[in-house]
C-alpha cells in the first residue's frame, strides 16, 4: 500500500487547503484593517456648544432605575 492510498493522506490534503484558505482570509482581513486605520480621522458632528453642554438629567425614569437597582 502506498502512502497516498491511506485515508489519512486525503484528510491531510484537505487540512492543508483549509489552513491555506484561512491564512489567505486572515491576510485580507489584516489588509482591510490597516486600510481603515490609515483613513482620515472622523470629524465631530456636534458644535462646540453641544459638546460642552450638560447631558445628564435626573428624570423620574432615572430615579426609578436607581431605586430598583439599589443593593
Amino acid at each position: 500500500m502506498h502512502r497516498d492510498d491511506t485515508p489519512k493522506a486525503g484528510k491531510t490534503g484537505l487540512e492543508r487547503r483549509s489552513l491555506l484558505k484561512g491564512l489567505g482570509l486572515g491576510a485580507a482581513g489584516a489588509a482591510a484593517a490597516a486600510a481603515t486605520l490609515r483613513a482620515a480621522p472622523a470629524e465631530a458632528m456636534e458644535s462646540r456648544q453641544e459638546q460642552v453642554k450638560s447631558r445628564y438629567r435626573e428624570t423620574e425614569h432615572v430615579k426609578r432605575f436607581y431605586a430598583l437597582n439599589r443593593l
